[in-house]
């Protein structure tokens, strides 16, 4: 899927020997990641071409005449998009090239020499492992490491991923963001100082079921035990008082599969809790406390009138998403984007379709468990659509049509459309007419159905002709209004179009 990158600052500075050049300010997540000149990303382009072709999409074009705003702004959007887009193919992010560039780029920026160092990731109880590390470590390095040490299975490291963590003196615990697999840790850290931030562990999925998967191994066991303490602790998840009693009996006998499994009844448990914020609805200027997990964004919304109000937004009632700089940083030396950031979805409330706007600090949080949520009810479904298929067929008749909540798959003749054309995939998961709610994805190539989507699957069903929903797709805004206000363009929706 796409990343999360975004330019919002560009510098122009002098050269040793007098010209001039621009200097942009590469943003992932909303937090400064790097620095680069046009020049350094070109000749990176350049090598990516060498090795991936025609996959690796188009570099904005060279000016060879003095450059006015306008054309800085559009070159700035230019390069914004192309890194977003160049993150879609898995097999550029997890190549050499793309990791080594950004290690370089990412240490070069906050002058950090590759050398060994100390660092603390910190599991949900207060207690830290120190690992020995390179400065040029990446996370999914760190990531290995420290499974390692605490004794945690391979094959389950892909259900838990490394945060930056904030602590509040207020005992309030707040998700800064998720640590992209290429990101230096160390590096970024310090660079983050000034948000007294930390490295922790947490379990990677918004679906509570998942825990079953876990529960054999010791490790992953006492890693979500600590995790659901914590989250009891600081009010993420409210068990009633009768439930309460129960966890603190099975509390004190460490009994910690019983403990998981009764906690897995509690609200909220699984989610991830943003901190207070603003909204749109149901009234402009409405207070809310968020919970997102488990197919839904909880909201529990503080009216004007001081009125409380429970609303419960359903991921598969959601059509797209976006996530807007209200202003531009103005300071580039600026880790972070505090009040800035907004995440708006579209939304069918009752058959209508309405903007839900959210202003918070955690946009890209907040867009991150959005992709996992639909990327975990689309593997979900396969499997079991998978299973289906496998079954004997003797009662049916062959020309029996595909059942309603299951995925059909449909690609568009490669003889009759442009090389551009992707293959898609049509999920009906509320078997509704895809002219009502289709989940669109769309996949560079068919032989690319990685991870969520099972090939083998594809290979199985016939192809036929996509047909269109009634529903004209989203167009993203690709023009830079000004510095203080733009539109980072992560999707290219066609009403849900994750790019994979």
């Amino acid at each position: 899927m796409k990343m999360h990158f975004s330019i919002p600052l560009s510098e122009e500075l002098l050269e040793k020997f007098g010209g001039r050049y621009v200097l942009y300010s590469v943003y992932l997540e909303g937090f400064l990641f790097c620095k680069a000149r046009y020049s350094q990303l070109h000749r990176w382009n350049e090598q990516l071409r060498r090795i991936f072709g025609s996959s690796v999409p188009t570099f904005p074009p060279k000016f060879y005449l003095a450059m006015t705003k306008s054309m800085a702004d559009e070159r700035r959007s230019q390069l914004e998009q192309y890194l977003q887009n160049v993150t879609i193919d898995p097999n550029i992010i997890n190549s050499d090239v793309f990791i080594s560039f950004f290690q370089k780029l990412q240490q070069d920026t906050f002058k950090i020499q590759p050398q060994k160092a100390c660092l603390d990731v910190y599991l949900a109880d207060g207690r830290n492992i120190r690992l020995d590390i390179k400065t040029s470590d990446t996370a999914e390095r760190i990531l290995e490491v420290a499974s390692y040490k605490m004794g945690l299975s391979r094959e389950l490291i892909g259900y838990f991923s490394l945060f930056f963590i904030e602590d509040h003196n207020s005992g309030t615990l707040s998700v800064v963001k998720k640590v992209a697999e290429f990101e230096l840790p160390y590096v970024s850290l310090q660079s983050m100082k000034q948000s007294h931030c930390k490295l922790g562990i947490r379990k990677w999925y918004m679906d509570p079921s998942l825990d079953k998967m876990l529960l054999d191994c010791r490790a992953s066991v006492n890693l979500l035990y600590m995790q659901a303490v914590q989250e009891i602790e600081r009010n993420w998840v409210k068990p009633t008082d009768e439930q309460m009693q129960k966890l603190e009996l099975l509390q004190k006998t460490a009994n910690k599969i019983k403990f998981l499994e009764l906690v897995s009844e509690v609200q909220h448990y699984g989610y991830i809790k943003l901190d207070p914020c603003t909204c749109d609805y149901p009234e402009v200027g409405c207070s809310a406390d968020v919970h997102v997990g488990n197919n839904e964004i909880y909201c529990c919304v503080k009216l004007p009138t001081n009125q409380t109000k429970v609303i419960s937004f359903k991921i598969n009632r959601v059509r797209c998403w976006q996530v807007t700089f209200l202003g531009a940083v103005t300071d580039a030396n600026d880790e972070g984007t505090g009040e800035t950031l907004e995440l708006r979805f579209e939304y069918n409330d009752s058959d209508t379709w309405k903007w839900i706007v959210f202003y918070t600090k955690q946009a890209f949080l907040l867009s991150s468990c959005f992709k996992k949520m639909i990327s975990e009810q689309l593997m979900k479904t396969t499997k079991e659509q998978e299973l289906q298929i496998e079954m004997p067929e003797t009662s049916k008749s062959k020309n029996s049509s595909i059942q309603q909540n299951q995925f059909r798959f449909t690609t568009l003749d490669p003889m009759q459309c442009h090389a551009s054309e992707q293959v898609h995939c049509v999920a009906y998961l509320r078997g509704e007419h895809p002219s009502k709610l289709p989940w669109i994805v769309s996949l560079r190539k068919q032989t690319r159905l990685q991870k969520n989507l099972q090939p083998r699957l594809l290979r199985r069903l016939q192809p036929e002709p996509f047909k269109k929903s009634n529903h004209e797709p989203f167009k993203k805004s690709s023009k830079v209004t000004s510095k203080k206000s733009f539109q980072i363009n992560m999707f290219a929706i066609y009403n849900i179009n994750i790019l994979m």
